[in-house]
């Protein structure tokens, strides 16, 4: 029985890399780890969607939204959260080639 690495089975059934459906399938796979980094962070502190809402000032169900990946929430709105939450911010934008590494504190 052949085995198939899980690279070798997205290129197959989504689409290999640098196509739409690549970029699509890890753009939506990016936001999903995002939302379940928030709630786990949410819950390490102890509070509910309603307090963290509070303390941002946006609702409850925006925060249940953003931790589902169900919007599409503004990049400052999640910095906000993550300050909230007294969280370290570590991403990279990656631009022709090259890398760029951003923290924010």
């Amino acid at each position: 029985m052949k085995t198939y690495s899980f690279d070798e089975v997205k290129d197959t059934y989504i689409g290999k890399k640098g196509t739409a459906e690549r970029a699509v399938y890890e753009n939506e796979l990016r936001l999903d780890l995002l939302g379940e980094a928030i709630k786990h962070a949410r819950k390490e502190r102890k509070l509910t969607q309603s307090q963290l809402g509070e303390l941002i000032g946006v609702k409850k169900a925006q925060i249940s939204k953003i931790e589902n990946n169900l919007t599409d929430a503004r990049f400052g709105t999640i910095l906000k959260v993550f300050r909230a939450l007294n969280a370290k911010i570590n991403f990279n934008v990656e631009l022709l080639n090259q890398k760029l590494e951003v923290a924010t504190d």
